[in-house]
């Protein structure tokens, strides 16, 4: 028998015994969560060393492409997953160079000197740390030492993964001969895009077993307002075409200059920016000359009023603010094999419209009505598709949206989950999936936040004004900012409990129920009267009693209007039959600690035990004949009902019914909620709907966790625990982050094969609540 907790039947010390019960559970360990492993704090001295990714690659300062890209991924797998490996770095570098680097790199590679490759042969296999080589793979890098690379290759003996970033089709027998050596020398070959794989499989003949796709990454932006950035840049006023990247000609400028007369006739407030340095190879051999000539040519062309050069290479914060200012993102590379590019792919994560050359990669993304292509230096296709585009805003809109959604896996945190997981196939008795836990972060709440309370729906991260508010997202939000008050004492919390005690408040009716829809006008909308609000109702008595659970913290006459009004709210408390809305009361009851209330908690939590008892068979646990949505909140209550009581039969109740929805929802290193494409029904064979799945199922399956935890001390409650918080960060069936750290809000749902970018109240919230637990 698990151990149990022995509580007086009196109410008066619940609120000591349920402060005892929050009491850390080490479920953090240098903020990172582990899967299926039992986290207890080590001595100092006992924390292993941790295992290390070399990354061999050109890396910043040097300014490349491939040093952008790999600075970008190591800083990824580190922020997401530094409490399972370590990424340290080869910089790769030619003899005559001199890199003042940021961050120091582990080793050196000289990559026109024979005698560094093999050096660096020599620490890898001596370095045990070293578990796995990952080499950044560009045919110019190794130029001058083809030999010693394929040596180096041959004589590692660590698993190696390589990237290809350029794959040319067509091969000569050379070059066939070559990447098939190199690809008989690795353990696996990541590439791009799907286009590159198939070249390797049907021009190079390598196993497509050996193959991997992982996306080029992309930044997470807050997807600013155009007009407040085009305000701040000083471009007001225009509508902005740009491209971006290191200035060469293969990028095919004077496509767009060709262009740009018959746009301007049409649109005379267009500006073309031409964002980027020359790249600084061509500098050495070439100068500035194909600058020069595009100067030139503008001149001719008189667009000197219509044509901006930014030559600079940005740093990341202003490269994204011009990418989101922009109306249309061109990319006219005439490279025909351009596997993949990053500035293309930055440019659609910031929400541009894109029109581009027909490279794999643009074919691959922009399909199905996410962006426009156009052919190689076809000027006048260029001017028309950018001339429509100009005159038809919704399109723009639209193709940006779609665009969104297609480049939304290739985040860098879901890019660096896919580079982790390859990892820890190649090593798992050494790589472990190890999920930092993201710092708290407020912002998009806060955002959604306006002076009458919080919004219930936003666009992308943008707040919704239309959408109006709800009595459910104030409940909800004001339990999370008083978790949250209790961690803080932010004063700014403060403000926010009051105003979504205030909403609440207004949705009370003299009836002694309350009305759930409220639009922007601050006036009840139809819809209360359309739909079952019992839900809603116990919703708003859970807020109100963990409200009043606060009194030691929060201010006197806050407490007691509270304590007021969830006494006047519970009066209607007898005539709500709905099972979550009962839960939601107890769980009210419970956390107010009233002893009036007695009686009232042993009522419902009574129904509650008769529902499960008429339903339960041998083989169907649970309180109605159905699993829905928000199935976590019933055990929950009923296990509140036995700390507040100390009834065996509640407890009995609480943990059947709780181990049979998670034999339902969880598989050994994932959880699964129920769909609300399809419930389960008793008696019938249940369908796994693909999609569907959303946070706040996730949030109370986290927080009855966290109580069933403190009350069996069962190990399998914290482990699950910790794989149902990691769901939130990628650990689900698509593999791709549901939170999202750089608004700070939490995405719609997991669908069948894409994730709803929208970042509601419910769901953001949700994700608040599930991360203040993992606090302890």
């Amino acid at each position: 028998m698990p151990p149990t907790v022995t509580i007086s039947n009196t109410l008066q010390p619940r609120l000591e015994t349920l402060n005892g019960l929050r009491t850390p559970s080490l479920l953090v360990l240098n903020n990172t969560i582990g899967l299926n492993k039992k986290i207890n704090k080590p001595e100092v001295a006992d924390l292993p060393l941790m295992p290390e990714i070399l990354c061999i690659t050109s890396y910043p300062p040097r300014e490349c492409g491939i040093a952008t890209y790999s600075h970008d991924l190591v800083a990824a797998i580190t922020k997401s997953f530094s409490g399972a490996m370590t990424m340290k770095v080869c910089a790769i570098q030619l003899s005559d160079d001199d890199y003042a680097y940021e961050d120091k790199p582990a080793y050196i590679l000289n990559a026109n000197q024979d005698s560094s490759y093999l050096s660096l042969v020599f620490k890898i296999n001596k370095n045990p740390l070293i578990k796995i080589v990952f080499v950044q793979h560009e045919f110019g890098l190794f130029s001058t030492q083809s030999e010693s690379f394929l040596r180096m290759l041959a004589n590692i003996e660590k698993p190696i993964v390589l990237t290809f970033h350029t794959i040319l089709p067509h091969p000569n027998e050379a070059l066939k001969a070559s990447v098939q050596a190199i690809a008989a020398m690795v353990d696996t070959i990541i590439v791009m895009t799907h286009t590159s794989a198939e070249i390797l499989t049907v021009d190079y003949l390598i196993p497509a077993e050996k193959i991997e796709i992982i996306a080029h990454g992309t930044h997470l932006v807050t997807h600013e307002n155009k007009e407040a950035l085009k305000k701040r840049y000083r471009l007001e006023g225009r509508q902005i075409l740009s491209t971006f990247g290191l200035l060469g000609s293969g990028k095919s400028i004077e496509t767009t200059l060709d262009a740009l007369p018959a746009i301007v006739e049409k649109n005379p407030d267009v500006l073309f920016l031409i964002i980027g340095k020359t790249h600084p190879n061509i500098v050495k051999t070439q100068g500035e000359a194909y600058r020069d000539l595009l100067k030139a040519k503008i001149d001719t062309l008189q667009l000197g009023n219509n044509i901006r050069f930014i030559q600079a290479y940005l740093p990341l914060k202003e490269l994204l603010a011009y990418l989101q200012l922009t109306d249309i993102y061109l990319f006219t590379s005439k490279d025909r094999n351009q596997a993949v590019s990053g500035t293309f792919s930055y440019a659609i994560s910031c929400g541009c419209a894109i029109v581009s050359t027909p490279i794999p990669h643009a074919k691959e993304v922009l399909k199905d009505g996410a962006g426009v292509i156009f052919n190689f230096e076809n000027s006048q296709e260029l001017s028309v598709a950018v001339n429509r585009l100009l005159a038809d805003e919704q399109r723009r809109l639209q193709l940006a949206a779609n665009g969104l959604h297609r480049i939304a896996p290739t985040a860098w945190e879901n890019t660096a989950l896919a580079h982790v997981n390859l990892f820890h196939h190649l090593e798992d008795r050494v790589i472990r999936l190890k999920y930092n836990l993201p710092d708290l972060n407020l912002n998009h709440v806060e955002n959604m936040t306006k002076e009458w309370g919080i919004l219930q729906f936003s666009k992308l991260n943008q707040p919704d004004l239309a959408s109006g508010y709800t009595l459910d997202d104030n409940a909800r939000a004001l339990i999370a900012y008083c978790k949250h008050f209790q961690l803080t004492g932010s004063t700014v919390d403060l403000a926010c409990i009051e105003r979504y005690f205030q909403f609440i408040k207004f949705c009370f009716q003299p009836s002694g129920s309350f009305l759930n829809y409220v639009n922007e006008a601050k006036t009840f909308t139809a819809q209360n009267y359309a739909e079952n609000l019992e839900d809603s109702n116990g919703r708003a008595m859970w807020a109100l009693g963990y409200l009043v659970s606060h009194a030691s913290i929060l201010p006197t006459a806050l407490i007691e209007e509270a304590k007021k009004l969830f006494q006047e709210a519970l009066g209607n408390a007898l005539k709500i039959h709905s099972t979550r809305a009962m839960a939601f009361i107890i769980k009210g009851i419970f956390y107010a600690n009233n002893p009036e209330n007695d009686s009232l908690l042993i009522t419902l939590a009574n129904r509650l035990l008769q529902m499960y008892r008429h339903e339960k068979t041998n083989d169907w646990h649970w309180f109605e004949d159905y699993l829905t949505y928000g199935n976590a909140i019933l055990p929950d209550a009923m296990l509140c009902a036995y700390v507040a009581t100390n009834n065996p039969a509640y407890k009995l109740v609480a943990k059947e019914s709780f181990d049979f929805l998670l034999s339902k929802t969880f598989e050994p290193d994932q959880i699964t909620v129920i769909s609300n494409k399809g419930w389960w029904f008793k008696g019938k064979q249940p369908t796994r709907h693909e999609g569907g799945e959303q946070p706040i199922d996730v949030a109370y399956s986290i927080l009855a966790l966290k109580r069933f935890y403190q009350v069996f001390h069962q190990p399998d409650y914290q482990e699950k625990m910790i794989i149902a918080f990691s769901w939130f960060l990628g650990n689900n069936r698509l593999r791709q982050i549901i939170y999202n750290p750089c608004t700070g809000g939490c995405y719609d749902g997991l669908e069948d094969k894409y994730v709803n970018l929208n970042q509601g109240a419910e769901s953001s919230i949700s994700y608040l609540m599930a991360r203040l637990e993992m606090n302890g």
